[in-house]
């Protein structure tokens, strides 16, 4: 992550300038813009490139090649550097506005828009505006971070950049205002619209001046401008509902594709990605020519000189080529290829229009017939693409900021509605939101982002903890407790009753007239009767108060007693833990305190820590635990973390240590057995997590080895609150063991992989297998097909050299097949395996499960005795 040191003479520009908000927004269409400009080009030029080869060499050689190899390499990139960049990216900027904590920076834009240039350069049938969107939004949200803002500005930004993304990409910044204003947040505050419409006209200019014509949408390519007459109105009515029904079986279709390649072919992304490229070219081949540039064939479409057979021809193999490469997770968007789709089925009804005029004149006497395929193209692509992104007002403002044309205002309107109305009866919701809980992500429909903050009260917000000063205390004595603490205010507090509030304002002015110093009391000086909030008031109603009175600080009373206080630091914080996903609500974990402690000499090379909690574990925790700081000659540090509620504080409340105690001797017998330093503390805190990292801070720890129950309880985690928290922070080598009874160390099995925290793992086998009476170790490598001999050789150097340094036999065992896991765990079922070690990066261990977490999966799901090690990590971001 990068970090911008604001100049001091620029200090005082700060969230709330109309002259910064002005830069920021102007900065972010003009960046947006360039880039939208730089993605249009290269996807023109590569895209040129393909279209010139293919008439070079042998069609059915080129177009596949160029396919499976632009796909393998964007499928590359994106899985290799930014997993967030798959897909269009717009359900990924939903939920960063949301406040998931999903990356979105300058390497997100910036892969995101080289595996765009190459896929739909290579021929993948998706569109390049959706990714704009996601593009202008990661952007703006880097320069979030090089300039100073609040949680909740750097929402509107990153919402500025989504806007300039899509009006770079259509030309149409009405459109990207209103497809942010109704998709992301449903917010029309100025501040919002201010932003948005600033940046959405800046990228619009930009990309109209540098790159030319969004779509080539203007009428210029039309014989007239389009005309609309009320014998129109069945056909439109038509178009609606075609629309609507095969809008909806597209956005089924995503669903499918996408459970199909997850469940079903199960492959890397850049094998997905090139198979869809090469499923892609395959076709292109069995097609005429001018199906090989999708621009083109849609204005083809609109101008309407095609016959209808090749346009359905049209309409049916864009329709399945863009669910497979959008199944397959291809960095590209949804927009373009709902428009040409909607072209092309308007165009067909406007075909069928014009044939039945001709079969059977014109009905009631009207002067008018029926308008061109022209004018049923262009309501149709307002219409498909609102049956499939659920945005009728911004599919009728793309359309007609594209064409200008008023005349198309009422098709439009009548066929985005009715084709709106009908796909969310099929397939009720935001495709985003589906999306987004496909990937374990649930947004609730209906509601707008950050509605959690504004659901909390005082009570979730308060500083339990007041420091309070008495009304007969001296002026003196006030100053004297302001130089000790960092508050600049304080309640006055009598008999547990609020009666007032004083300030450091309130003190250095009275301090100016020394002659009255002597004789003034804080009752004197004290603002009396305060502005005060009950815990039950809503975060609303204490940030109205805040602003209302220009205050700093609220107390929170029931009746006249102090029971917290509310500052705006406060409320920053809160909002910054919506946003980043990290922590929860409320105020944050006060430091532990240890009650008890013992310590030994510290003759070790290294530390190891072993936190206690289960009595029935304990005993072969401590037992692996003594055999790492025997062979390594550490010292054992023990900890038991007794944990009490938030609103109390872990120094000055009274516990129970009877249990913590009986743990701390078992550790101290076996210790003495193996003739190891130990060290033994008890903390109370309010958090374990919390205790065990500033133990590993405290007492320069070199290993933390600790227990697993072998399942999560706590949602959005893999490991556990506890344990994952611990993988993610520590920087030293953490293990983690899922014990299964009954507990045994003969039998080994090692998987590797040739990752570096495989071979930490076995820098800790000779410690462990002399646990057991006997011992044997297998090491396994899993394979995609049956290997050849060049294939398993590093397997039998690394069985080799264990056999060396292990003493006892140690098998190879290559295996294949489709899951990883599934292999593994096989195996030691069938060998009869006592304990599977794994070596698994940090990374690994905290990704979500939905994305393939192997060590999470063997662990969860194997019946024998597992352990985790993550290597120590050198760089804490």
């Amino acid at each position: 992550m990068w970090h911008f040191s604001v100049p001091r003479q620029f200090r005082h520009l700060r969230l709330g300038s109309k002259n910064v908000t002005i830069f920021e927004a102007c900065f972010i269409g003009l960046v947006s813009g360039l880039a939208a400009v730089f993605l249009k080009q290269g996807i023109g030029w590569l895209g040129g490139w393909r279209v010139h080869l293919s008439h070079q060499y042998p069609v059915w050689l080129a177009l596949p090649l160029i396919g499976l190899t632009g796909g393998i390499l964007a499928g590359w990139l994106t899985e290799r550097l930014a997993p967030e960049a798959a897909g269009s990216g717009i359900p990924q900027v939903k939920a960063v506005l949301a406040g998931v904590a999903i990356p979105l920076n300058w390497r997100v834009a910036a892969v995101k828009m080289i595996s765009v240039i190459i896929t739909i350069g290579s021929g993948l049938n998706l569109g390049r505006q959706g990714p704009t969107v996601q593009i202008g939004a990661a952007l703006a949200a880097q320069l979030s971070h090089w300039l100073p803002t609040s949680p909740e500005y750097r929402r509107q930004l990153i919402a500025a950049g989504a806007a300039a993304g899509l009006a770079a990409g259509f030309n149409a910044p009405i459109a990207g205002v209103l497809f942010v204003v109704e998709e992301f947040l449903q917010d029309f505050s100025g501040l919002t619209l201010g932003t948005a419409i600033l940046a959405s006209f800046v990228g619009a200019v930009v990309s109209r001046l540098l790159g030319g014509q969004g779509l080539s949408l203007t009428l210029d390519l039309m014989a007239s401008r389009a005309e609309f007459s009320l014998q129109d109105v069945p056909f439109v009515l038509i178009l609606g509902l075609l629309a609507g029904l095969l809008g909806a079986l597209f956005s089924r279709g995503i669903f499918v594709g996408l459970a199909f390649n997850r469940r079903v072919l199960k492959l890397g992304l850049p094998w997905k990605v090139g198979l869809a490229g090469l499923i892609t070219g395959l076709v292109m081949t069995l097609l005429p020519p001018e199906f090989r540039d999708s621009a083109g064939l849609r204005e083809t479409f609109i101008i309407g000189d095609t016959q209808w057979h090749l346009i359905l021809l049209a309409f049916t193999v864009k329709f399945v080529l863009t669910l497979v490469a959008y199944g397959a997770g291809t960095p590209g968007g949804l927009f373009a290829p709902s428009l040409l789709l909607g072209a092309a089925l308007g165009s067909l009804v406007g075909h069928l229009a014009g044939a039945l005029e001709l079969w059977v004149g014109l009905p009631l006497g009207f002067p008018a017939g029926v308008s061109s395929p022209t004018t049923y193209a262009l309501a149709g692509m307002g219409a498909f693409f609102s049956a499939v992104a659920r945005g009728p007002i911004t599919a009728i403002v793309i359309v007609f900021e594209m064409t200008t044309d008023f005349n198309l205002v009422l098709p439009l309107m009548i066929g985005s509605v009715i084709a709106y109305l009908l796909s969310d009866r099929f397939a009720s919701g935001s495709l985003y939101n589906r999306l987004l809980a496909m990937n374990g992500i649930h947004l609730d429909e209906g509601s707008t982002p950050g509605t959690a903050l504004t659901e909390l009260t005082a009570a979730d917000l308060m500083q339990r903890r007041v420091e309070t000063l008495s009304s007969q205390m001296t002026l003196d004595e006030a100053k004297q407790a302001f130089s000790r603490s960092h508050h600049r205010g304080f309640p006055v507090v009598d008999d547990g009753r609020l009666v007032g509030i004083v300030t450091q304002s309130d003190i250095s002015d009275r301090a100016r007239r020394p002659a009255e110093i002597g004789d003034i009391i804080l009752s004197d000086v004290m603002t009396p009767q305060p502005v005060t909030v009950a815990p039950k008031d809503q975060l609303s109603h204490v940030l109205y108060l805040l602003d209302r009175f220009k205050l700093s600080r609220l107390p929170v009373t029931e009746g006249a007693k102090l029971v917290g206080i509310i500052t705006r630091a406060d409320i920053i914080r809160v909002e910054v833990d919506q946003l980043s996903g990290e922590k929860g609500f409320g105020p944050q974990p006060e430091p532990s305190y240890v009650i008890y402690q013992t310590r030994s000499p510290a003759t070790g090379t290294g530390r190891l820590l072993v936190p206690l909690s289960n009595p029935r574990t304990a005993p072969s925790l401590l037992r692996l635990a003594g055999s790492i700081a025997r062979e390594r000659n550490y010292e054992l540090e023990c900890l038991h973390v007794i944990t009490v509620p938030r609103s109390k504080a872990p120094a000055e409340t009274a516990v129970r240590t009877s249990i913590s105690h009986r743990l701390l001797q078992q550790a101290e017998k076996l210790a003495q057995e193996i003739q190891a330093p130990i060290h033994t503390q008890i903390r109370v805190a309010h958090e374990p997590a919390q205790a065990m990292l500033e133990t590993i801070k405290e007492r320069h720890i070199d290993m933390v080895f600790m227990g697993w129950e072998g399942r999560s309880t706590t949602p959005g985690r893999v490991f556990g609150s506890t344990v994952d928290t611990i993988v993610r922070q520590a920087a030293c080598e953490v293990m983690l063991v899922k014990f299964h009874e009954p507990v045994r160390f003969n039998h080994w099995l090692v998987p590797v992989a040739g990752g570096p925290n495989v071979l930490e793992a076995m820098k800790l086998l000779p410690a462990f297998v002399k646990l057991g009476d006997y011992a044997d170790v297998r090491v396994c490598q899993v394979f995609e097909h049956k290997p050849s001999m060049s294939e398993i050789q590093p397997l039998q150097q690394i069985v080799q050299d264990l056999s060396l340094q292990l003493k006892c036999p140690v098998l190879d065992r290559p295996i294949w097949g489709g899951s990883i896991a599934d292999e593994i765990i096989r195996l030691a079922w069938n060998e009869h395996c006592d304990v599977i070690m794994l070596g698994a990066s940090r990374e690994g261990l905290l990704q979500q499960v939905i994305k393939g977490n192997i060590p999470e999966a063997i662990a969860t799901q194997s019946n024998r005795t597992v352990i985790l090690v993550r290597g120590p990590i050198t760089n804490l971001e």
